[in-house]
């Protein structure tokens, strides 16, 4: 089984104000991508993609998929523009989630847990179910984006799923 582990440590000299030691920030977190149920199965498989997404251009970045109900699964996002007025709009469904910005040797991301689940919310506010896609929309330029899907597997169900 494969071992992902992710790591993200926050660190600032001057955030909390002053000057002395006591204002320093430092905060480490790190987790192992496990699938559900489970602590020492690991994720098998990820989607990675780069694309360009076009200014305007609403984009569904990764679909909804029954393949994907109900399991661990991880989302990274990172935007690769280093013009700080460039941005992206992260949404599920009609959702805005957060946005992402451009930045010196690359801008923003984001990593996060996301469920599949368009049986819990399917009827709420979408009556076809569709609810759960993460869409993400260009604003300024064009802009150049990194993403990666970490799960636990899609089980093909005939040849013409491949």
């Amino acid at each position: 089984m494969a071992t992902t582990t992710v790591t993200c440590d926050i660190v600032s000299s001057d955030l909390l104000g002053g000057s002395n030691a006591s204002s320093e920030l430092s905060i480490a977190s790190d987790t192992k991508l496990y699938q559900h149920g489970t602590t020492g199965t690991g994720l098998e498989q990820l989607n990675y993609h780069r694309a360009v997404i076009p200014t305007g251009t609403n984009f569904d970045l990764i679909q909804d998929s029954a393949a994907l109900s109900d399991k661990a699964n991880y989302v990274y996002i990172a935007l690769k523009n280093t013009d700080e007025t460039d941005y992206v709009i992260l949404s599920i469904y009609d959702k805005v989630i957060g946005r992402l910005y451009g930045g010196d040797g690359g801008g923003d991301w984001a990593f996060f847990p996301w469920s599949d689940n368009t049986t819990a919310t399917g009827g709420v506010d979408d009556p076809s179910g569709a609810d759960s896609s993460i869409e993400i929309q260009a604003y300024t330029h064009d802009c150049e984006i990194e993403y990666m899907l970490f799960h636990s597997g899609e089980t093909l169900l005939t040849a013409s799923d491949s």
